[in-house]
């Protein structure tokens, strides 16, 4: 699929909102908890893979796995700290708690895209990270006031995991090397499949937890991740992380709404910050790619 740049920042929403609808559901569930809902996810986001990949990529994917360099294997290895330590931190703490201290990717992003490819950040972007980390800031102390730490420190793996993920695929990208790295999102599944299975024994999930952790593996999962990585093949890392904020007000406003978890005026207060802060961003790069 070629995209343009337009083409990748709504394809970027689109992805958003389906990340998003990982808390919503996640409340819905009966029995299942902690790593076997992690486990499951992931199982079906596996299965989900492996049929979307070879559908769009021919059966030569999976060779391209086998034979695939350090920046996939490593690639993978990021998305499996992404999909663990997100779904563990939602059956610890509020959905809100977890995607506000997600926001910190782009911080994070920015910062290893700098340091490790040398990306010249426009002065637009930094203006638009500093107050969409003013909103988040401002979400995050509220949050924390509950006293919630073990959800929020592992929910904290997650913006470290992204940051070096995206740098990976950039860095790839900036060397002049043809790699795929989609393949790596059925990479991250399988190690996070594997690594949880133990610590998922014994099972306890309901049919009911099956069926909605099956959604999450592939509505939530494995089609949002694979088409985010053919985003970041068009956008730069921080435009990325900017654009995934809008996870957090979705997450927000689907689990209040699905779920009854009411944010407080703090987190609404703050999310506006951070819509602007995206909205603005986006115009600006928008006039200034017309003006060129």
């Amino acid at each position: 699929m070629k995209l343009t740049h337009t083409k990748a920042v709504f394809l970027m929403v689109a992805v958003t909102l389906m990340w998003s609808t990982a808390g919503v559901i996640t409340r819905h569930l009966e029995h299942a908890r902690s790593f076997e809902v992690t486990f499951w996810r992931s199982f079906f986001t596996v299965a989900s893979l492996l049929v979307i990949l070879p559908f769009f990529q021919g059966r030569e994917v999976f060779a391209r796995i086998r034979n695939g360099n350090t920046a996939l294997w490593v690639s993978g290895l990021c998305w499996s700290v992404m999909f663990t330590a997100f779904m563990v931190a939602l059956t610890l703490t509020s959905v809100a708690n977890v995607l506000v201290t997600m926001s910190v990717g782009p911080f994070l992003t920015a910062l290893m895209a700098r340091v490790f490819i040398g990306h010249r950040i426009p002065l637009r972007t930094w203006v638009a990270i500093f107050v969409a980390g003013a909103g988040i800031a401002y979400m995050y102390a509220a949050q924390m006031s509950g006293g919630q730490v073990a959800g929020t420190l592992v929910a904290l793996c997650v913006p470290m995991a992204g940051a070096a993920n995206w740098t990976i695929v950039q860095r790839s990208q900036a060397r002049g090397l043809n790699v795929d790295l989609v393949p790596s999102v059925l990479v991250g599944a399988v190690i996070s499949t594997v690594a949880t299975l133990p610590l998922a024994m014994p099972f306890q999930a309901s049919a009911h937890d099956i069926g909605l952790l099956a959604v999450l593996g592939l509505v939530q999962l494995a089609i949002p991740c694979a088409l985010s990585v053919m985003c970041a093949r068009v956008l730069k890392a921080p435009e990325i992380a900017l654009l995934a904020l809008l996870e957090v007000i979705f997450g927000i406003l689907l689990a209040w709404l699905g779920a009854d978890e009411v944010p407080s005026a703090t987190v609404l207060a703050g999310g506006t910050l951070v819509i602007g802060a995206l909205v603005a961003n986006e115009l600006v790069s928008w006039r200034v790619r017309a003006s060129a």
